[in-house]
């Protein structure tokens, strides 16, 4: 058997490029107020945007905020081009299986990371076993359940071997949050890597290097001539993305000029007043982001570890919540349309997707039914109103969520069936909580990493999967791993229906809306069309005047 690689490079003598401060011009000053003015100017690119950073360590996030910044900056075995959602080689040469349990990727030849380091197999392999060493609660790493281990078989092989054969979305997982390849000069195999840490080593081989960081405040980029992956170079060489705290300020500041794009999150009625302003354009593109309720099984009513545990009464608590959800209220009456019912645990448009929630809640047509959610409890023995405890982040996923779930609270509390204490908190704070079994039950969207039916069911319903919700059904995280590995497509759509049926079952979560992406750009902008495509990846590369 061929030796791991395991040399530790030396750094390259000349440290890069230097910290470089932000200019006044890009972006209205480098203290990152939500006022000023200036953006757009010069030769840089302003994004503005209230997605929140977790952490730029890929091992220690799973969200649309940190990914975003991971898809400027490292590189992916595969990924995909603009206006696909199918994935290609990105840094690397080919990628094949090589036999049913085995992938083979080929590296492009003298890869280098912005330090001056090498970038090798032993890189590659260095990410994946970090990932799973690591698995962190907040992370990725149950996107790799069926990776078994990773050879680097010279500078530019990299053998992973997977538990299950013929593994139909593994070349996806490549180029999903666990993806990112990491410098192992910089990054810690064991603990997570600092922001600075990684911003001050210089990890990054991406169509951009990151200049000037201030998390969750002001970053700037600048291309990397040497990025050797599918993206080619970028259209603009500098790029700042300016964060908001309130979404009101970013409409402002893209309606004044002062930045050049708005992407993630207007309000609904913000989008749809821009669409009347001459200066901007609103520009669609198809979305698999899909909302829902997580139930915690452990502290839900009624649940595993409550003084009055019940299963019985804790499912019924959860088919009640299923059978009271107005979904088409909430589309029209907050989200005006940017957003749909969505009946499914898979999105709409997808291969496999069912509407299984429709069939088995409500009034049977999508609709909410109270005398159903009544007898349910009813016959559970469940005394009401039932005291639920329901939080949801205030700064995440949009400025509407404060209205979105006070309807919903509405919708509960107006049948007499629940008494809801409507709860909210930082995302920072709150990605920390929801895996800590504080929130009984909470709000969370969903951004696909890959177009794939899976990626809405590995994440969720596998044992120790990514909620830590304590769901856990042997049969149906079988029937998963069993769907990954069917390569007859009817066989797999028949088996990925099944698995919805079941989770619509029993309920861990309930899915209830479905959005499209939307981004504001400034009159001139262009290539905003091109990366708000089907792969679910704002890529900034894209990005111009014309």
């Amino acid at each position: 058997m061929s030796s791991v690689l395991t040399g530790r490079r030396m750094r390259a003598a000349t440290a890069g490029l230097a910290v470089t401060a932000l200019a006044l011009t890009a972006c209205g000053g480098s203290d990152g107020d939500e006022g000023g003015s200036g953006g757009g100017s010069g030769d840089a690119l302003t994004i503005g945007t209230t997605d929140k950073i977790t952490t730029l360590d890929p091992a220690g996030s799973y969200d649309n905020g940190s990914f975003a910044v991971m898809n400027q900056v490292f590189p992916f075995l595969m990924n995909t081009g603009f206006g696909s959602p199918d994935v290609e080689p990105d840094i690397a040469e080919s990628a094949e299986f090589t036999s049913p349990t085995e992938y083979t990727v080929t590296l492009k030849q003298g890869l280098k990371w912005a330090n001056g380091n090498d970038l090798t197999a032993s890189d590659v392999k260095f990410s994946f076993d970090r990932q799973v060493a690591i698995a962190d609660p907040n992370g990725p790493s149950s996107l790799l359940a069926n990776l078994e281990s990773v050879e680097a078989v010279d500078d530019t092989t990299v053998v992973f071997r997977l538990t299950q054969p013929n593994d139909q979305t593994f070349p996806q997982v490549l180029s999903s949050p666990v993806g990112p390849i990491v410098d192992e000069d910089v990054f810690s195999a064991t603990e997570l890597t600092t922001d600075q840490e990684i911003v001050d080593g210089e990890a990054f081989h991406g169509p951009y290097t990151i200049t000037n960081y201030d998390q969750n405040n002001l970053i700037s980029y600048e291309a990397y001539p040497d990025y050797e992956g599918l993206l080619g170079a970028p259209k603009t060489d500098r790029v700042n993305v300016r964060y908001y705290a309130d979404a009101s300020n970013l409409k402002l500041d893209i309606e004044e000029g002062n930045i050049d794009v708005a992407f993630r999150s207007l309000s609904a009625t913000d989008i749809d007043d821009l669409r009347g302003n001459d200066e901007v354009e609103v520009v669609d593109g198809p979305g698999g982001e899909i909302r829902y309720i997580v139930f915690n099984f452990n502290t839900q009513p009624f649940g595993a570890t409550q003084p009055d545990a019940d299963p019985a009464k804790a499912l019924a608590v959860r088919q009640a919540v299923a059978n009271l959800i107005d979904r088409q209220e909430i589309a029209e009456q907050v989200y005006r349309g940017t957003y749909t019912p969505l009946y499914s645990y898979v999105a709409d448009g997808l291969t496999g997707a069912t509407e299984s929630l429709s069939e088995l809640y409500g009034d049977g047509n999508g609709g909410p039914d109270a005398d159903k959610a009544a007898q349910v409890l009813q016959a559970a023995g469940v005394q009401t109103p039932v005291q639920l405890s329901l939080q949801y982040s205030n700064d995440h996923y949009g400025p509407s969520s404060g209205d979105e779930y006070a309807l919903i609270k509405d919708q509960l509390e107006s049948t007499g069936l629940f008494q809801v204490d409507l709860q909210t908190t930082e995302w920072v704070q709150y990605s920390e909580d929801r895996v800590a079994d504080v929130y009984p039950a909470y709000q969370l969207g969903w951004f696909p990493d890959y177009s794939d039916a899976d990626n809405y069911l590995s994440p969720f319903f596998k044992l120790d999967n990514f909620l830590s919700n304590h769901y856990e059904n042997q049969l149906v995280n079988d029937l998963i791993l069993q769907q990954l590995a069917t390569p007859d497509p009817a066989q797999r759509q028949a088996l990925i229906e099944q698995i919805q049926d079941l989770v619509a079952a029993d309920l861990s979560t309930v899915p209830y809306l479905q959005g499209s992406q939307v981004a504001v750009v400034r009159t001139g902008v262009e290539g905003a069309a091109d990366t708000l495509d089907a792969s679910f990846k704002f890529r900034y590369g894209a990005l111009s005047r014309g």
